[in-house]
């Protein structure tokens, strides 16, 4: 049984066909908040739409942003990345970030 592709991107197919309903199946540990500039920026990875956008932490955008991923139910995965932040940067702002985020109703639903 001769095929062209590989067997990585066999598996690779496999894992996308395993989650059902639309939902994302991940290998590891996925980061969706990578900090920059001491907290003042970051790039939040969006596993809806795949994209990666560089946003102002204090920004509606980036309240927007966080908004989609939380309803389309990373929302606990997000804050305990926040937190996590928060805990081993507290010079950076995280904990004002996720305050900002709670009183916009990011994380309610």
């Amino acid at each position: 049984m001769a095929s062209n592709t590989s067997k990585t991107a066999r598996a690779s197919v496999r894992a996308g066909q395993a989650g059902q309903g639309g939902a994302l199946s991940v290998l590891g540990e996925f980061k969706y908040l990578i900090p920059l500039n001491g907290g003042k920026h970051a790039y939040v990875r969006n596993l809806t739409n795949g994209k990666t956008a560089h946003l102002r932490t204090d920004s509606d955008a980036f309240v927007e942003e966080i908004r989609t991923l939380a309803a389309a139910g990373h929302a606990a995965k997000i804050r305990a990345e926040i937190n996590g932040l928060a805990a081993s940067h507290p010079d950076h702002g995280w904990d004002a970030t996720e305050k900002r985020l709670v009183e916009a109703g990011v994380f309610e639903g």
